[in-house]
């Protein structure tokens, strides 16, 4: 059926009719505006990385100050992710996502004025919350303003978003880092703000969400949607896990790679940048891949698929030595591990319905990130009390845990329409 207000029907075909070009014209202002939160996001969390050292020099940082700023802003994103989720199923994805937007932009912005640990710690907090409030709103908005046909190719491209944001990180920053310096780099995160600024005046709401505002759910309905039968909590359950093991595995092996890498073929930082940022490009092919294959397959077989890649990609990347085999088996690796990334929008969307559609797209994953943030700590034990390719080695575990509860507690939904 085609819908006759604005915005235009968000599950009809994109035919050659006035209203679904309209439709098609919003799909791609949403996915737009979507990937570009996601890519400031992912450039903003590694350029942290990258100016740790600077940081702690100019404020005297301890070891333990420096690693609490990454922890701080993760626990932001969580409590932000969950919070903002709640609030975009009550005002809207595109009012809430500029919300989170903006959060993001000024408070790292402040961070270049910061005069010491206690200040710059609470203005990444707050950035984290903002950086957390992002996901589901994205996701939820870009499946609900594109045709059901399309819908995992939709979550794919707003998660490549991140990864190009990543990328841009890894090779600008030490060129610009010299010339800048700290603070100039946290200063250019003011830039999201004006992106902010822009979707809130291009976008309307997507229909599916103007469909529901005249009996708008309470917290109570909403959290009923997730737990309040047999199936929804099989569902949300399984995503959860699913959620916790995507976020273990990333942290778990992106954080410990040069490391990895520096001790096992003796690599220079810069070298190991480069191993790394293959391995990222490995990732966005994978991503791109996943929306291709879910929108043809369905969910369930693309998601087993990539299970059964990682598993098998991580327990091989853990026992290779030469150095060029370990660069292209990096970029596989990357590519099962991480391409998953491109199908939770969808599977999360067509599970749940449009008044509880952000908050479970945010509580799941934010759950999940929580549980994810002990994947760098868990790998760090391991490999200190073995080596590193036994604490690679055991993340291919997790994905057999994955491929389980995939086959025994995820519904297939390809082609379902929003409810």
């Amino acid at each position: 059926m085609q819908a006759q207000i604005q915005p235009p029907a968000v599950d009809s075909p994109l035919t050659s009719s006035p209203s679904s070009s309209s439709s098609s014209r919003y799909a791609r202002k949403a996915l737009v505006g979507s990937a570009l939160g996601y890519a400031m996001d992912g450039f903003d969390l590694l350029i942290l990385g990258f100016m740790l050292p600077a940081i702690r020099a100019a404020l005297h940082l301890s070891p333990e100050q420096a690693g609490a700023l990454v922890t701080w802003t993760l626990v932001g994103a969580v409590a932000g992710g969950i919070g903002f989720g709640l609030l975009s199923d009550r005002f809207g994805r595109v009012r809430v996502l500029s919300w989170t937007i903006t959060l993001f932009a000024l408070f790292t912005g402040l961070c270049a004025l910061a005069r010491g640990f206690s200040d710059l710690l609470a203005y990444r907090t707050l950035a984290g919350a903002g950086l957390g409030g992002e996901f589901g709103i994205g996701m939820a908005l870009a499946a609900e303003a594109c045709p059901p046909q399309a819908r995992a190719r939709f979550s794919s491209y707003v998660a490549l978003g991140w990864q190009a944001g990543v990328l841009a990180a890894a090779l600008v920053t030490p060129p610009l880092l010299p010339l800048v310096g700290w603070r100039g780099m946290f200063a250019i995160g003011l830039a999201p703000a004006f992106v902010a600024f822009a979707m809130r005046r291009a976008l309307g709401e997507p229909e599916a969400f103007v469909r529901q505002t005249h009996a708008r759910a309470g917290l109570s309905e909403r959290l009923k949607d997730l737990f309040g039968n047999a199936q929804a909590v099989r569902s949300s359950v399984a995503l959860f896990v699913l959620c916790s093991v995507q976020n273990f595995g990333y942290y778990g092996i992106m954080i410990w790679m040069p490391t990895f890498l520096s001790a096992k073929l003796g690599f220079s930082l810069t070298r190991s940048g480069v191993w790394t940022a293959v391995t990222v490009l490995g990732m966005m092919a994978g991503v791109w891949c996943f929306g291709q294959l879910a929108d043809r397959l369905g969910r369930k077989p693309t998601f087993v698929l990539y299970q059964i890649g990682a598993a098998m990609m991580v327990l091989l990347y853990a026992r290779l030595a030469q150095p060029l085999s370990m660069l292209w088996a990096g970029a596989i690796m990357g590519a099962f591990v991480n391409g998953m990334v491109g199908g939770y929008g969808a599977l999360l969307s067509e599970l749940y319905p449009t008044r509880a559609r952000a908050t479970a797209q945010n509580l799941l994953w934010n759950a999940g990130r929580a549980v994810g943030g002990f994947g760098p700590l868990a790998v760090g034990a391991i490999a200190g009390r073995y080596a590193y390719p036994v604490a690679i080695s055991a993340l291919a575990g997790l994905y057999v845990l994955d491929i389980i509860v995939t086959v025994l507690l995820i519904p297939e939904r390809k082609g379902h329409t929003l409810d």
